[in-house]
Parts: C-alpha cells; structure tokens; sequence
C-alpha cells in the first residue's frame, strides 16, 4: 500500500509536527538527565502526550544517569520489555516494573 503524495503545505506541517514531536521528547530526556523529572511522571504524561508516547523504552532508560545502552538492554531483559517496545505499548506490570526498578538504584 502506497501513500499518497502529499502536497507542499501538507509536507511542511508534517515536517513542522515531527520536529515539533523531537523536541518535546529531546527537552524530557534532558530534564530526567538532570533529576528534574521522573520516570514514574514520564509515563503519565505518555498517556496524554502522542509525542511523549513515542518515545522508546530504550531512549528513556540510557537518558538516566549511570545507564548506557548495555545496561539498558540488560534492564529491559530483566523485566521482560521487548527492545522495541515505546512508552504507549507497555502493560500495566511492565509500567510499574519499570518505576519500582528505577525508584530502587536511583
């Protein structure tokens, strides 16, 4: 199935959207980075965000301190979250995995 072609307002509104969209989800990294927000607070707002939704499980853990990819994917593993899992497809158990797990090694 092949989209139809969009036209040059429609491309630029898409484009202005994704960019938008980057850096909502750029300036929420940033703020978890430094300890402004949390990641408890971060999946609530996945629920009323669709950019914030986006966002992959991956991406969230390797912007806390101390985690990098390795670790994030050992993370992962342990609670049972696919790698390509974003913030909109968890369950209920893997949300408060997640928050218990960070909440116990921050």
């Amino acid at each position: 199935m092949s989209l139809r072609p969009l036209s040059a307002e429609e491309r630029s509104a898409a484009l202005a959207k994704a960019a938008a969209a980057r850096t909502v989800r750029a300036e929420l990294k940033a703020r978890l980075k430094t300890g402004q927000d949390t990641v408890a607070r971060i999946l609530d707002a996945a629920d009323s965000d669709p950019a914030v939704s986006r966002l992959k499980v991956t991406e969230l853990l390797e912007a806390l301190p101390g985690i990098g990819k390795v670790r994030a994917t050992v993370i992962m593993n342990e609670l049972g979250i696919a790698s390509t899992r974003r913030l909109r497809g968890l369950g209920v158990h893997q949300r408060k995995a997640l928050v218990n797990f960070v909440e116990g090694t921050a």
